[in-house]
């Protein structure tokens, strides 16, 4: 008997019909199309905010022109200066007076100062202080800063601060520091800017028993911001 089974002819693509796409997932590429977005936006405002900023501070910058405090140390007296190294309690007395003068040297800016801290250091010990009245400076005004500091206090000495000290009593003379710690701030028209923390550090050499300062460039005084508050 004849084999009546046919065999199958191959089923090709139009048997099953069209391929069916991947599913895309739209939403996810929406996500992220929203967050760049977002990001673009938020990269323009800032970057239109920082122009503004730096276009008003070259405008008031040009309005203003705001000049650096001048600082210069008219005179100091050390009446007394004597340590005793030796003893068990590393006495310092001392008796010492200075002024100084401060220049606003602005045409639109008063400054007020609202604290004023002296602090008086021998080799990097502070040994005194004493505060001063707060008060306000006008335009290109120059202000008297006079600090006296009198009394005792524990100094200890050693190595090469206790050589540098026979050194400079055999000398006659001394080297002290004097640092003015001030809380201020600027006025301009009706506009008053936070507080700031700057300093005035002094350095001079000074002769004992009143002698006052010694003549050289090392007695000096520069004004030094610290930083806002």
């Amino acid at each position: 008997m004849a084999d009546t089974k046919q065999a199958s002819a191959p089923l090709n693509g139009a048997y099953y019909g069209p391929s069916i796409p991947p599913q895309q997932s739209y939403h996810s590429h929406g996500r992220r199309s929203g967050c760049g977005c977002l990001f673009s936006c938020l990269l323009k405002i800032i970057v239109t905010i920082v122009v503004i900023l730096g276009v008003a501070a070259l405008v008031f910058w040009l309005v203003v022109r705001p000049n650096k405090i001048k600082v210069h140390l008219t005179d100091a007296t050390l009446t007394q200066f004597n340590h005793t190294p030796n003893s068990d309690n590393n006495l310092l007395r001392y008796n010492l007076a200075l002024n100084v003068t401060v220049r606003n040297p602005n045409k639109r800016i008063g400054i007020y100062y609202d604290s004023i801290e002296a602090r008086a250091f021998y080799r990097g010990q502070r040994f005194a202080s004493a505060p001063l009245g707060p008060f306000y400076q006008g335009h290109k005004n120059t202000s008297v800063l006079s600090a006296s500091m009198q009394g005792q206090n524990v100094i200890v000495l050693r190595g090469g601060d206790l050589a540098d000290f026979n050194r400079e009593s055999a000398e006659g003379v001394y080297t002290v520091d004097v640092r003015f710690y001030l809380r201020i701030r600027f006025k301009f028209g009706k506009i008053k800017t936070g507080r700031i923390k700057p300093r005035i550090e002094c350095e001079m050499r000074l002769r004992p028993n009143g002698g006052g300062l010694v003549p050289d460039r090392d007695n000096e005084c520069e004004f030094e911001r610290i930083w806002f508050r």
